[in-house]
């Protein structure tokens, strides 16, 4: 347990800090776990701590070590077992959509630890040790398993004041003459195409460039702040059209689904609490799920 904790912080102080024990006595259990191997499982040095080649390989029988251990505990004590315990989870960096869910979630379930991790990078569900992973798009590893939470659409956005100082565009190729403000996906550094549908007609849309950042309360605080039209998603921007703050513009130009699911490793039984994490996520999100 020492020696994961140490692989997946890259620190003692904040390995020890989720163990309960000082610095100084995980570096001393790591030293004597490589002695009695007979290798190095870390390269040390005062700015970084990596694994070494055989420590990348003594980590993934660990964590297998530990899953056999815990699904052990599972079948002894699952039936009466109050669901409590760590969670590792990570999450895209939608926090409007998800902080309410899970800080609902701690509160009917205070025996379970969160250790949320937010980001938009792809991450690895088994070599990085998550227990789940909320993400958009389609499942494509057969080792893993996945429920439907519920989908949401794109649309784009501005304020009535930057309308009525630029005008509102009447069809896609319009948007060559406004000021856009664009998401770049962290994990592609590629720019996010906005889903116009272009009539046999058109002409392709040139969308210009005026703002590029990489998280939704930037382009949705641009765009409330007269500064240009932004594509966003529509759970992040309902208030806003509620109160009249923002507009949306070219419905039914616009038009992409995306689908949002809770993905974990396959397994016969799953704990307690990633059980009924699954379970309250499914309940509290857009569309009825099912497991796939």
């Amino acid at each position: 347990m020492v020696f994961i904790q140490v692989a997946e912080t890259r620190s003692f102080v904040a390995a020890g800090r989720l163990l309960g024990v000082s610095a100084s006595a995980v570096g001393k259990r790591v030293a004597r776990l490589e002695e009695r191997l007979g290798v190095r499982l870390f390269h040390r040095s005062t700015r970084s701590i990596t694994l070494t080649s055989e420590g990348t390989l003594f980590l993934e029988r660990s964590r297998r070590i530990l899953a056999e251990i815990e699904a052990a505990e599972l079948e002894l004590s699952q039936s009466s077992e109050v669901p409590r315990g760590r969670l590792r989870v990570s999450l895209p960096l939608v926090s409007s959509l998800v902080l309410p869910v899970l800080a609902d979630f701690m509160l009917q379930y205070p025996e379970i630890e969160l250790d949320l991790d937010f980001s938009d990078r792809m991450v690895d569900v088994i070599e990085e040790g998550f227990d789940a992973v909320v993400r958009t798009g389609a499942l494509s590893d057969s080792r893993l398993s996945a429920r439907l939470l519920g989908s949401f659409q794109l649309l784009l956005a501005g304020s009535p004041d930057y309308f009525a100082k630029r005008g509102v565009p009447v069809k896609p190729t319009d948007l060559a003459n406004h000021i856009c403000l664009h998401y770049r996906f962290p994990n592609t550094g590629k720019l996010q195409i906005w889903p116009l549908r272009r009539e046999a007609e058109e002409r392709e849309v040139n969308v210009p460039i005026s703002m590029i950042c990489n998280n939704i309360e930037t382009r949705l605080c641009f765009a409330l702040r007269g500064l240009g039209i932004a594509c966003l998603p529509d759970f992040s921007i309902r208030a806003a059209l509620a109160d009249g703050a923002l507009c949306t513009v070219l419905d039914e130009h616009v038009e992409q689904v995306i689908d949002l699911s809770v993905i974990w490793t396959t397994s016969r039984t799953l704990p307690p609490r990633l059980r009924v994490f699954i379970d309250f996520l499914a309940e509290r999100f857009l569309v009825p799920a099912r497991l796939t």
